[in-house]
């Protein structure tokens, strides 16, 4: 049985937990407020609330339930549209009329609920935030500029939010019901299930298998990897830091840990899909998916990242470059699965940096995709580390360019004679995303971007491109 609070009852049911979460809403509670768009994650309007207690607080983030399988709800508050309503209309619904934010209505609740979320994150809220809390919604009808002014006012409120218990605050000023002073409470009554079995299929936040094979997960016996805590977080160990395998993309990004050592984290992660695809997606999936274009997989392969495989009471250790074998081929067995995440950290100069290329800047799928690390002493490259997608039939760690980079000094020819030991290492296709050529362009400008970025005293732009 899966048990869970649906705004503000208590829901038990024996569905299967393949049911996607905005079908168990519309269809088996009947609240059609949650509106079905494109069922890929890409559109916002299935988006809910999900709250987690944790530490006997409830943190609330944004997700698109259109990708949630119904299993994840486990021990959880989902919020709809519904869930929020109350005799007067909220600040945040207010603000989406009174700056005329609506008009066809269908993408509004979505709208309506990343706002909510981005009230309940204990940060102060700026303009800047409330936008990008609504990342990963979309309007056909109003040209956004109306639904940004809404966002602009709903942040000025906000100012005086206590970012130390902003659901109090939130119920205060009428952004929310009463109901939710007695969530905590209520989740402390709820068992997290995270019962497995090694010959069912794992899922983990569902953004990628419940694009490819939704009806498949509804009818297949499935482990639920998203809930289970010994394979979440983030550590330092020595000169390690450590990752569990069920971390969400949004977890590394907000991280102290891995903001310590890359400080551009969030600016690179912005480049990484919306914010509730970020909220939901693991890193273990992103890897197991072996995208040749997965941006987690480009990001740490160039920090020569380890995994540890675990299967019963048995685990190996592999290289990440190692774990892609060929299209969407990958070194996992049966029975097995990745329980943790790996990054050798340096005490010497470090530089790191990724970058992206799409038809769209964000929330969009990679044409082409690079990163790349390397420590810096005395203008000597050390343990250089450089990865694309986007030019192979898997994420690819360009060894030879990696290799051909240590121990160079940085100057404008060392980049150029890289650059075209790069190419030798690649063979991209020419497929929608952009013909051979094109990406073979794409991933120099990006190889030179690393350099420009990272090394600006040393290397010359116009020497570069001559």
């Amino acid at each position: 049985m899966i048990t869970f609070i649906l705004n503000d009852k208590t829901i038990l049911t024996d569905s299967h937990p393949g049911t996607t979460l905005l079908d168990f809403i519309r269809y088996g509670e009947n609240m059609p407020g949650t509106k079905i768009g494109c069922r890929e994650g890409d559109c916002g309007a299935c988006t809910v609330l999900e709250g987690t207690l944790e530490n006997n607080k409830v943190l609330y983030k944004s997700i698109v339930s259109c990708l949630t399988p119904l299993g994840n709800a486990q021990g959880k508050h989902i919020v709809t549209i519904e869930g929020v309503n109350m005799k007067e209309l909220s600040p945040v619904q207010n603000a989406m009329v009174e700056n005329a934010g609506t008009q066809c209505g269908f993408c509004t609740p979505g709208f309506v609920m990343s706002l909510t979320g981005h009230g309940l994150s204990e940060e102060q809220s700026t303009h800047e935030k409330a936008i990008a809390a609504i990342s990963g919604n979309i309007c056909r009808c109003t040209g956004y500029k109306s639904i940004e002014k809404a966002a602009a006012s709903i942040s000025e409120l906000l100012k005086l939010k206590d970012i130390s218990d902003p659901i109090n605050w939130m119920v205060e000023n009428k952004f929310l019901p009463e109901y939710f002073l007695k969530i905590g409470d209520q989740l402390k009554q709820i068992q997290s299930n995270t019962s497995t079995s090694e010959n069912n299929q794992i899922i983990g936040g569902g953004t990628d298998l419940m694009v490819q094979k939704p009806e498949e997960i509804e009818e297949t016996d499935i482990n639920l990897f998203y809930n289970r805590n010994d394979l979440k977080g983030i550590r330092k160990e020595n000169d390690s830091i450590i990752i569990g395998s069920a971390t969400s993309a949004s977890e590394i990004m907000n991280s102290e840990i891995i903001q310590e050592y890359f400080q551009n984290i969030k600016e690179h992660f912005k480049l990484i899909s919306s914010e509730p695809i970020r909220n939901m997606g693991t890193i273990a999936g992103n890897f197991v998916n072996a995208s040749p274009i997965g941006d987690l997989s480009i990001f740490f392969l160039a920090l020569n990242a380890n995994i540890i495989i675990k299967e019963s009471n048995n685990s190996r250790e592999i290289p990440l470059k190692n774990f892609f074998l060929d299209y969407k081929k990958i070194d996992l067995n049966k029975g097995e699965y990745i329980e943790t995440v790996i990054i050798p950290i340096s005490k010497s100069e470090f530089k790191f940096n990724f970058e992206k290329v799409s038809k769209r800047t964000h929330l969009d799928i990679a044409s082409v995709n690079s990163a790349i690390s390397f420590k810096l002493i005395d203008d000597t490259i050390e343990e250089c580390s450089v990865s694309a997608g986007g030019v192979s039939a898997i994420p690819k760690y360009l060894l030879k360019t990696s290799e051909y980079l240590i121990g160079k000094k940085i100057s404008n020819g060392t980049v150029i004679k890289a650059s075209k030991i790069l190419q030798e290492e690649i063979s991209p296709i020419t497929d929608v995303r952009g013909s051979s050529d094109y990406k073979r362009l794409l991933l120099r400008q990006l190889f030179f971007a690393h350099f420009i970025k990272l090394c600006s005293k040393s290397i010359s732009l116009n020497e570069l491109l001559s």
